[in-house]
């Protein structure tokens, strides 16, 4: 509890953690905001039933406040988004010249504040992809800005989660988005990296995952621990292992 974990990916997709993830926490009783920008809720819900959860149950019961970003962005565009209970829209800097994404930490906050009923066991927020903002007009300091507020609120105040995702890459001419993804890394306790393989494609082998515990956050004499598997995503789970040992090698 308390915890900020990072999604990384660079030259591969690194949604499958975002699933994992997703389906585990509501597995285990938590409360979960998933701010959802990168694909529709139909999309996350074909996903979890085959991971053997139902979005949509979730959600009925108030265990799951999902923002479909996507229609967000359209209903605003088009002028057809409605003020929910005289709130504005969680994304309305879309439509605004000034860029701050308070209305979107407002919702992440009354999404997550629990209520006299909750008996929930944590609470959760997942981000699916904090790039997106970027894309979306926001500026680097204040999806940094926003990023910070929700550890202040969750992993401070409420000792919930935050789990983001960010694509990046090392070689791209995109500095907002590597000023943001490299602000992140120094402020993660956990870093999960994935990357595709700088070899190419292989059906055996989609990828490899870093794993970074930063020790050093907590001791400053420390090193933090890394490990390094390579992954093979299947149907419905993922099969992890050493480098070089794959199932086609052996």
């Amino acid at each position: 509890q308390g915890k900020f974990t990072l999604l990384r990916d660079t030259r591969t997709d690194g949604s499958f953690l975002v699933h994992h993830f997703l389906s585990f926490y509501l597995r285990a009783g938590c409360k979960v905001c998933f701010v959802a920008l990168l694909q529709s809720f139909s999309h996350y819900n074909i996903v979890a039933q085959k991971l053997g959860v139902s979005l949509s149950a979730a959600k009925e019961r108030g265990q799951l406040v999902f923002l479909e970003g996507l229609k967000s962005c359209l209903d605003l565009l088009f002028g057809e988004e409605e003020e929910q209970s005289g709130q504005p829209s969680p994304l309305q800097f879309i439509s605004e010249s000034d860029s701050n994404l308070k209305a979107l930490f407002d919702f992440v906050r009354t999404s997550l504040t629990p209520t006299g009923s909750d008996s929930w066991k944590g609470l959760v927020l997942l981000v699916d992809d904090l790039s997106v903002l970027l894309s979306l007009g926001a500026t680097p300091v204040a999806v940094l800005d926003f990023v910070h507020y929700c550890r202040v609120v969750v992993c401070s105040q409420l000792k919930g989660n935050v789990v983001v995702l960010v694509h990046s890459n090392v070689d791209s001419e995109d500095e907002e988005n590597e000023l943001v993804v490299n602000s992140l890394c120094h402020h993660s306790d956990l870093i999960l990296w994935v990357e595709g393989l700088a070899t190419g494609f292989c059906k055996d082998v989609h990828g490899q995952m870093k794993i970074i515990r930063r020790v050093s956050l907590e001791l400053a004499a420390e090193q933090d621990h890394v490990q390094i598997y390579q992954y093979k995503i299947q149907d419905k789970n993922v099969t992890f292992f050493a480098r070089g040992l794959s199932a086609a090698v052996l």
